[in-house]
């Protein structure tokens, strides 16, 4: 139960330690919702932090964005040029990006928009790709089509086109488990795990699952589930669950703090890695450095990295899972308008983090319109 709330407990000698694999983080202003939800269940949350690190093979380049001294951790840094176009260009793009998107169709993409306004290769490269790719879990080659009114916003909703406004991050204690143990308590017993869904059918009067009657179906999964799991999808579902496609990430939960920033001062909450030249990158790589995230006061270090595996020493991998994150494309985020030409019609019902921006006040803010068409006053 849960999605991508995955809770690892680690043994250790401090006893067991429960580590987030999946969902970790969320700040007050922008998950109002959620804060409501684990405010109902009681549930204890903490600080965390937030800090972005960018170490790169090729250019040889390495900083961590939080502070002056860890831009230029790597005292080469003072001495390049275009790193000082680079942190122009960012704060160019903050003071400009939202103006920049008045008045432009939907389907502008930021590859566009950085076009337009002349952006240099640095801050696209070793900033502005990173941070997106980091954020949505997505191939650094496709960063740059998604759509810049969708990115530009996400990024001003957040505080991230400025460097003193920005939300305070927290963390639920004990893990993010904890309030998915909290939730499901009233029909706990319930709840059918391990039971592979393999078709929905709908009749005039009912749905079946699985051949078993029930009078109406909720799809709390992936799109791509979704249209794969119904029997005779209407062409408005092919079209709209289509085209949010999801994309598969590997995780692997470990020790191995070589996957880190190579200077400890850079080492951040978020570390992105590339290792060649943007055209030639494949999935985001991405270390997520569990004891800044949760403050875990243990002499090891705990990391979650997404598709950088095959650079983890074996010794140190803890666990490995597969994740998938959905992919915001052009004409996905033209189909999260459609959201009520197929969701409440023909006793089928459809919720989840893909009809946002992929976060968890996203999928609960779509579980909200659902209840709200089954006439439940929330």
């Amino acid at each position: 139960m849960g999605g991508h709330v995955h809770t690892v407990g680690v043994e250790s000698k401090h006893g067991t330690i429960n580590i987030d694999t999946g969902f970790i983080v969320y700040n007050e202003q922008n998950y109002p919702n959620f804060v409501k939800l684990i405010q109902e269940l009681d549930i204890q949350t903490q600080p965390s932090s937030m800090s972005f690190s960018v170490r790169l093979d090729n250019p040889d380049l390495e900083y961590n964005g939080s502070t002056l001294r860890q831009l230029f951790v790597d005292k080469r840094n003072l001495f390049r040029p275009w790193f000082y176009k680079m942190l122009r260009d960012i704060l160019r793009f903050n003071r400009m990006a939202p103006d920049a998107i008045d008045g432009r169709p939907t389907n502008w993409s930021l590859r566009e928009l950085l076009d337009e306004h002349g952006f240099s290769q640095p801050f696209i490269e070793y900033y502005l790709v990173p941070m997106g790719a980091a954020i949505w879990s997505t191939p650094v080659t496709q960063v740059l089509d998604i759509p810049a009114r969708f990115f530009i916003q996400f990024f001003e909703n957040h505080g991230m086109l400025t460097v003193d406004d920005r939300p305070e991050w927290r963390v639920i204690k004990g893990g993010s488990c904890q309030y998915v143990k909290e939730i499901i308590k009233p029909f706990a017993d319930r709840i059918r795990l391990n039971h592979t869904v393999r078709q929905v059918e709908r009749f005039p009067d009912h749905v079946t699952v699985d051949g078993e009657r029930f009078d109406e179906v909720v799809f709390a999964c992936h799109s791509d589930q979704a249209l794969e799991i119904l029997k005779d999808p209407s062409p408005a579902e092919r079209s709209v669950l289509g085209a949010i496609p999801y994309q598969a990430n590997e995780v692997v939960l470990h020790t191995d703090t070589s996957l880190l920033p190579r200077r400890r001062q850079a080492w951040a909450a978020w570390n992105y890695h590339s290792s060649g030249p943007l055209e030639n990158n494949g999935p985001v790589a991405l270390t997520y450095n569990m004891n800044i995230l949760q403050a875990l006061n243990v002499a090891d270090t705990f990391c979650v990295t997404l598709n950088d595996s095959s650079s983890i020493n074996d010794e140190d991998v803890l666990e490995r899972f597969e994740y998938h994150h959905p992919l915001f494309t052009l004409e996905g985020i033209a189909a999260q308008k459609r959201h009520t030409e197929i969701s409440g019609i023909a006793h089928t019902h459809y919720c989840g983090a893909y009809w946002g921006y992929g976060f968890h006040e996203d999928g609960l803010n779509s579980a909200l319109a659902v209840a709200r068409a089954f006439g439940v006053v929330v």
